[in-house]
């Protein structure tokens, strides 16, 4: 569900950045060759990636285009869930977004222990170069990691943010035709990654795959056709549905359903938007899927206007945990190469069930 919970304080994830328009000091960019002292800066320097691909090759993006000459050894990823695709074609990027926070005291790192990505990382620790609800990545960090490349996809990195991490290395920012950050369909996502790594075919074989699962899921499923559904969360007090091409919009539509599309105009071209009270009718549709943790869940059920609504009296209600218990939530929300499997499969059953 994109929430970054912390003891006292909720903040949306996915906050917009406010990053500065600062250009890198030769300093900073210094710190490409030298050593850190902390034991998590030595485990990244030991994540060394022999994977190889069609070189060189060049990725068309939103800011540009970027040549990548060689097979890159030490990525890192600034796109929230970028890693999780990087992961899939057998590199393990040295530094990433740390997208859902660990519980205090916790280790390893929540990110690296998710169903679909444990085995994937086994014992590698990457570097966290940024945290949801940071202003932005941390360069330095990003700097002293050495990378050979940047990959920013499922990012809202703007321009000036681009300058500076291309003045770091090699950097390949979200699709051309992407109009708002996280709106390009997951398929378009993958594949720049892929091709970022040399792996476009790969890529291509990956997407058809998940897409033949989404269209075995709707065949089997007819009945989904006639329903229209809504993704929300429970947020600051509100009801804060997703929009249809949101991840998991895109996925429910993908298994089959209608989305109510009438929450779009009302976002403004965000990913989710907040309802007033006397708008919570745009979310009374035929089955409703909650993404939250639990408290949040327990906060929305005793919101009367959502209580009363035809879906919730008639049990037309999926809820789905987010970063606790089987994470389906989180798979949804991330709606990556690796999570998507995971997700159609819990997600049908629920929706079935």
């Amino acid at each position: 569900m994109l929430l970054l919970r912390t003891t006292r304080t909720k903040t949306w994830r996915r906050v917009v950045a406010v990053l500065s328009a600062a250009t890198l000091g030769v300093g900073l960019l210094a710190g490409c060759g030298s050593g850190s002292d902390s034991a998590d800066d030595k485990a990244s320097d030991t994540i060394t990636n022999t994977a190889s691909g069609a070189f060189p090759v060049t990725v068309e993006h939103a800011f540009g285009s970027t040549t990548i000459d060689k097979a890159p050894e030490r990525v890192v990823s600034v796109g929230y869930t970028d890693d999780q695709t990087i992961l899939a074609f057998g590199v393990k990027p040295v530094g990433m977004v740390d997208q859902y926070p660990n519980p205090a005291g916790h280790t390893p790192d929540v990110n690296t222990q998710w169903p679909w990505v444990k085995d994937k990382w086994g014992d590698t620790r990457p570097e966290v170069i940024m945290k949801n609800g940071d202003s932005g990545p941390n360069y330095e960090k990003i700097a002293a990691l050495r990378p050979d490349l940047i990959i920013a996809v499922y990012s809202e990195i703007d321009q000036a943010a681009y300058d500076k991490l291309s003045r770091i290395a090699p950097t390949v920012g979200r699709t051309k035709e992407e109009k708002e950050p996280f709106s390009a369909p997951w398929q378009d996502n993958a594949l720049q990654i892929a091709k970022a790594l040399g792996k476009a075919d790969e890529g291509a074989k990956m997407v058809t795959d998940i897409q033949g699962k989404l269209d075995a899921a709707k065949k089997a499923h007819p009945e989904f056709a006639d329903q229209t559904v809504v993704a929300l969360s429970w947020y600051e007090n509100s009801v804060a549905p997703f929009v249809s091409t949101d991840v998991r919009g895109r996925l429910l539509t993908g298994i089959g359903f209608k989305y109510q599309t009438a929450i779009d105009k009302f976002a403004g071209g965000s990913f989710y938007t907040k309802l007033s009270p006397e708008r919570v009718d745009l979310v009374d549709v035929d089955r409703i899927f909650v993404i939250n943790d639990k408290a949040d869940m327990d906060a929305l059920k005793k919101f009367e206007l959502f209580a009363n609504l035809e879906a919730v009296k008639k049990g037309n209600v999926s809820y789905l945990l987010d970063g606790e218990g089987p994470a389906i939530g989180a798979a949804i929300s991330q709606g990556t190469l690796l999570s998507m499997p995971y997700a159609i499969d819990e997600l049908v059953k629920s929706a079935a069930g």
